[in-house]
C-alpha cells in the first residue's frame, strides 16, 4: 500500500515496545525451545531493516549445538576475566557479581555477521563503516520484533571476534558483528537489568542534543 500511515495507538505500540526492550541474560532464560516460526519472523525483521545502498549485506549463523557453544562460552570466560581487571574497588566488585550472558542458558545463539562486498556499494564509498552499521540496524530489528513476539534476546560483545570466527568457520572476509542469545524468558524487568544494579542511569535526551553544532 502506498503512502501507508499509521495511527496514535500504532505510534504508542511501538513506543512500548522500544521502552520494554531488554537485554537478556543468562539467569533469566528458560530452556523451552523457540519455535521455528517465531525464530523466522525475528530473522525476516532483521531482513527489513534499513542497508546502505540496499546491500543487505547481513549473514545469520542459528548454533543450537552445544559443543559449539561450550566453545563460544570459554572465548567469553577468558575475554571476562581481562574486562573485569580493568575496573578498580567497587566498580570491579560488581562487575565481578554480574551475569553478563546467556551463551549456554538460552535455548538459541545466534551469530550475526557483516559480509563486505567487493565491489563499490552505492552510499559507502565515503563512511566505509556505514555497512557495517547497516548489520546493526537488522539486529535491532531482531530485538523489537523478538520483544513483540515475547521472546528475550541478549547481546553478548564480550567475546574474541576472531576465535569465534574460527569456531563457527566463517570466511576470512566476514566480520563478526554480534552474538545474541535468544528463548523465552523467567520475566522482563520494568527496568534495564545494569540500571536496577545502578551499574549506569539512563541518559536524559538534552545530555546528548545539540543544534547546528556542538556547544
Amino acid at each position: 500500500m502506498n503512502n501507508r500511515t499509521f495511527t496514535e495507538a500504532d505510534q504508542r505500540l511501538l513506543t512500548e515496545i522500544m521502552l520494554h526492550r531488554r537485554d537478556v541474560r543468562g539467569n533469566n532464560f528458560l530452556p523451552q525451545a523457540v519455535p521455528e516460526a517465531v525464530v523466522e519472523q525475528i530473522l525476516r525483521a532483521a531482513t527489513l531493516a534499513p542497508s546502505v545502498g540496499f546491500s543487505q549485506p547481513w549473514e545469520f549463523v542459528l548454533v543450537r549445538d552445544p559443543t559449539v557453544r561450550r566453545r563460544v562460552a570459554d572465548s567469553f570466560e577468558a575475554e571476562n576475566r581481562k574486562a573485569e581487571a580493568q575496573f578498580s574497588d567497587d566498580r570491579r566488585r560488581l562487575y565481578s557479581r554480574l551475569k553478563l550472558e546467556g551463551i549456554l542458558e538460552a535455548p538459541l545463539n545466534v551469530a550475526v555477521f557483516y559480509k563486505p562486498s567487493s565491489a563499490p556499494v552505492l552510499g559507502q564509498t565515503s563512511i566505509r563503516e556505514t555497512g557495517e552499521y547497516s548489520v546493526v540496524c537488522a539486529i535491532q530489528n531482531m530485538w523489537l520484533m523478538a520483544r513483540a513476539l515475547n521472546v528475550g534476546m541478549g547481546w553478548v560483545s564480550i567475546l574474541d571476534p576472531g576465535e569465534v570466527k574460527d569456531i563457527l568457520r566463517a570466511p576470512p572476509d566476514r566480520k563478526l558483528v554480534a552474538w545474541l542469545c535468544l528463548g523465552y524468558v523467567k520475566q522482563f524487568y520494568d527496568q534495564p537489568e545494569l540500571e536496577k544494579l545502578q551499574w549506569e542511569q539512563r541518559k536524559p535526551l538534552d545530555v546528548a542534543l545539540h543544534r547546528d553544532h556542538f556547544d
